[in-house]
C-alpha cells in the first residue's frame, strides 16, 4: 500500500510536535507547516500530492476556514479530506466548518487514539472514492442500452462495484458513484446486518469494521439478506430505488450534518450524498427503502 502523505497545519510548533509524536510509529509521510499561507503553497506544489490535511481552525492570517474554502474552490484540491482541529465546538462554529467542507472534526485537546481513529476513517473514505473513480473507466460503454434494470448485492465490495458501474448513467459519475455507494453500504451494514451508528463508531475505533461485516455475512440469520437496486430511465432523469431486508431506521437524523456527530468517525455519508450526489433523496417509511434521482446526461439517448 502506498504511504499516505498528510499535511499538518498548526501555528503552534508544540502542537505539531504532539501530532508528530502520536503518529511517529505509523507509516505516514508527514509534512508540517505553521500557517495557512504555507499550507496553501504546499498544496499548490505540483511535485507532491496529499491524501489528507489535518488543519487547525484558529490561526493568524489565513485561518483554517479560509484555507478550507480555498481548497474546495480548487478542482485539483477539492477532493482531499480535511480533518479540522478545533477548540471551537459551539453548534454555530461546527456548522460553519461543515458548510465549508470539514466533514471530519477533532476537538482539542485530543488523545493519540482519537487522532488515529479519525485519520483512518478519513483515509479509508478517500481510498474508497478513488477506487470508485478508477473503476468508472472500465464500464464506459456498458450501460448504453439500459432503460430499466434490477441489481442485487450482499457485500461491501459488491456494493461499491455496483455503484461505480451504474454511476456512468449520471452526468457526474464520480459524485454519483460516491452517493450510491454510501446508500448501498448503509443497506448492507445497517439495514441487513444491524450495525447501528454507535456500534459502527466502536468498530471503526478498533479498526475492525469491515472484518465484522464479513463475519456477520456468514451467520445463518443474515445469509439470505440482500440489498436491491432498481434503476429506471425517465424522460429527464434517472431514478434509483435502493431497498434492504432490515427493519428500517430513523433516517431523518442523518439527512443533514449534525454538529453533535461532527466528532464521530462515521455518520456523515447520507448527508454528504444528499448534498453532493443527487437532485433528490427520499426515504420511504420505515426507512429500509430510499429513492434518489439525478438528471440524465444530455449526451445520452
Amino acid at each position: 500500500m502506498t504511504q499516505a502523505r498528510i499535511l499538518v497545519v498548526d501555528d503552534e510548533p508544540f502542537n505539531l510536535d504532539i501530532v508528530g509524536e502520536y503518529l511517529d510509529e505509523m507509516d505516514f509521510d508527514l509534512v508540517m507547516v505553521e500557517s495557512g499561507e504555507a499550507a496553501w503553497d504546499a498544496l499548490c506544489d505540483i511535485t507532491q500530492a496529499f491524501d489528507l490535511v489535518l488543519l487547525d481552525r484558529m490561526m493568524p492570517g489565513m485561518d483554517g476556514i479560509m484555507l478550507l474554502k480555498r481548497m474546495k474552490a480548487d478542482e485539483r484540491l477539492a477532493g482531499i479530506p480535511v480533518i479540522m482541529q478545533t477548540a471551537a465546538t459551539s453548534p454555530e462554529q461546527i456548522r460553519e466548518g461543515l458548510a465549508a467542507g470539514a466533514f471530519y472534526y477533532l476537538t482539542k485537546p485530543f488523545e493519540g487514539e482519537a487522532l488515529l481513529t479519525i485519520i483512518r476513517s478519513a483515509l479509508d473514505d478517500m481510498r474508497v472514492r478513488r477506487e470508485l473513480t478508477a473503476n468508472l473507466a472500465d464500464h464506459a460503454h456498458a450501460l448504453a442500452c439500459l432503460g430499466e434494470g434490477e441489481f442485487v448485492v450482499r457485500s461491501l465490495d459488491d456494493a461499491r462495484r455496483l455503484a461505480s458501474f451504474v454511476a456512468l448513467l449520471g452526468p457526474q459519475p464520480e459524485t454519483l458513484a460516491m452517493g450510491l455507494s454510501e446508500l448501498l453500504v448503509n443497506g448492507v451494514e445497517h439495514g441487513n446486518l444491524g450495525i447501528d451508528f454507535a456500534e459502527k463508531s466502536r468498530l471503526r475505533e478498533s479498526d475492525c469494521w469491515e472484518g465484522e461485516i464479513r463475519r456477520r455475512l456468514t451467520l445463518p440469520e443474515f445469509k439470505d439478506r440482500a440489498v436491491r437496486m432498481r434503476v429506471r430511465k425517465d424522460p429527464t432523469r434517472w431514478v434509483f430505488e435502493i431497498s434492504d431486508d432490515g427493519e428500517g431506521f430513523d433516517w431523518r437524523r442523518f439527512l443533514d450534518f449534525d454538529p453533535e456527530r461532527a466528532f464521530a468517525p462515521n455518520g456523515r455519508g447520507i448527508a454528504l450524498s444528499r448534498q453532493l450526489s443527487f437532485s433528490s433523496l427520499t426515504y420511504i417509511p420505515p426507512g429500509n427503502r430510499v429513492v434518489v434521482t439525478v438528471p440524465r446526461d444530455e449526451t445520452s439517448k
